[in-house]
């Protein structure tokens, strides 16, 4: 078996400022961030909340996402120097969709077209 990777012990309470500071450095708002979230896992604004007070890894962070958006599939692009779509490993691909989603908002693409709407 092999080792898990370590960015699924991060603490999503601590990946989250760091999005948010990464949006509002390119004039993109919190609320943004917390759309994209929410629209990725199927989080609630107060279950998105929940999660930050709680602490949760992001193995935990996915593993309890109440609907993973059937959507985030269309997601395609380089984050890391990887493609997204050719991760093979279900958790860390959707950790890489979520930062390729904050990229494309940093980067000033229209939300409705990060949200592949």
């Amino acid at each position: 078996m092999m080792p898990k990777h370590r960015v699924f012990a991060m603490q999503f309470a601590n990946i989250y400022p760091l999005y948010v500071q990464k949006a509002e450095r390119k004039n993109r708002t919190k609320e943004d961030v917390d759309q994209i979230i929410r629209w990725l896992t199927g989080y609630s604004q107060v279950g998105l909340q929940q999660q930050i007070e709680q602490g949760n890894d992001l193995e935990a962070f996915f593993a309890q996402a109440p609907a993973l958006n059937p959507g985030r599939s269309q997601i395609k692009g380089v984050v890391c120097g990887v493609r997204v779509e050719e991760i093979e490993d279900p958790l860390m691909q959707n950790i890489r969709y979520l930062d390729k989603l904050i990229d494309e908002l940093a980067k000033g693409r229209p939300i409705a077209k990060i949200l592949r709407s």
